[in-house]
């Protein structure tokens, strides 16, 4: 079974997002970027589906910018076999919207004819939790989304998804779309031997025009900003005083 996972570069989730004097975006001069949280744990999935047998290869892909070879380098390190680029954009700046993403990686599912994609639930930059849906719908596959378990049964996948509720597990045909939560497994370090081999592994580079999808944006950012700053606490004596306050904030 070939596995396919895409992975976006992104802001380091423990570096602080500073905005754009101007309003128009999220300043991102000298600024770290590593993998999504999300993709990272599908990697990660999919590498422990292989070392397990039940998976034969598995397949890294990036739409963005060409900087995102670092992005399928890492993927590479942790024990993906061989990564595609797909170079969308020519500047960090500009981000690929999610139906734009998922119309190219239905054409690259086409070519590689892979058994599942399994792919992070949301990108943290954005937060959009739509391309696997898409993806899903643009193929005609079966779907499983926020996933905390996967364990594949012959031609079926058993997914146990978070949902408000609690936990739901479903049964899903192959192939399908399984988008990871964070429950799901904790990613693997890259050791440096891996990272060395990871130089020699395949990376296929081809452009969004290549597939013949058009990535303009059909989004127009109004405007950025920060969220408020929080307001300061107030300290209270006693219980009664504290029922008293919040009487006065009509939150009881």
């Amino acid at each position: 079974m070939k596995i396919l996972v895409p992975v976006k570069r992104v802001i380091d989730y423990n570096v602080k997002v500073r905005v754009k004097s101007d309003g128009s975006g999220v300043d991102l001069a000298n600024v770290k970027m590593s993998m999504n949280p999300f993709d990272e744990i599908a990697v990660e999935e999919a590498i422990r589906l292989k070392e397990a047998g039940v998976a034969s290869e598995v397949v890294a892909v990036s739409i963005g910018v060409k900087q995102a070879q670092e992005t399928l380098r890492t993927a590479l390190a942790m024990g993906a076999d061989r990564a595609i680029l797909v170079q969308a954009a020519d500047s960090p700046d500009q981000d690929i919207e999610p139906l734009a993403v998922a119309k190219i990686l239905a054409k690259v599912v086409e070519e590689e004819q892979p058994q599942m994609v399994l792919c992070g639930k949301q990108a943290i930059d954005n937060d959009m939790n739509a391309t696997g849906q898409m993806l899903s719908a643009l193929l005609g596959w079966s779907q499983a989304t926020f996933a905390s378990e996967v364990k594949i049964d012959g031609e079926h996948a058993q997914v146990t998804r978070e949902v408000d509720g609690g936990l739901q597990t479903i049964s899903v045909k192959l192939p399908a779309i399984v988008s990871v939560d964070l429950r799901l497994n904790e990613p693997r370090y890259a050791s440096l031997p891996n990272i060395m081999k990871a130089k020699k592994k395949p990376l296929d580079e081809k452009t969004a025009a290549d597939y013949g999808v058009d990535v303009s944006p059909r989004l127009e950012v109004v405007k950025t900003a920060e969220p408020p700053a929080r307001k300061a606490g107030m300290m209270v004596g006693s219980v009664d005083e504290l029922v008293e306050k919040l009487k006065d904030l009509g939150v009881v």
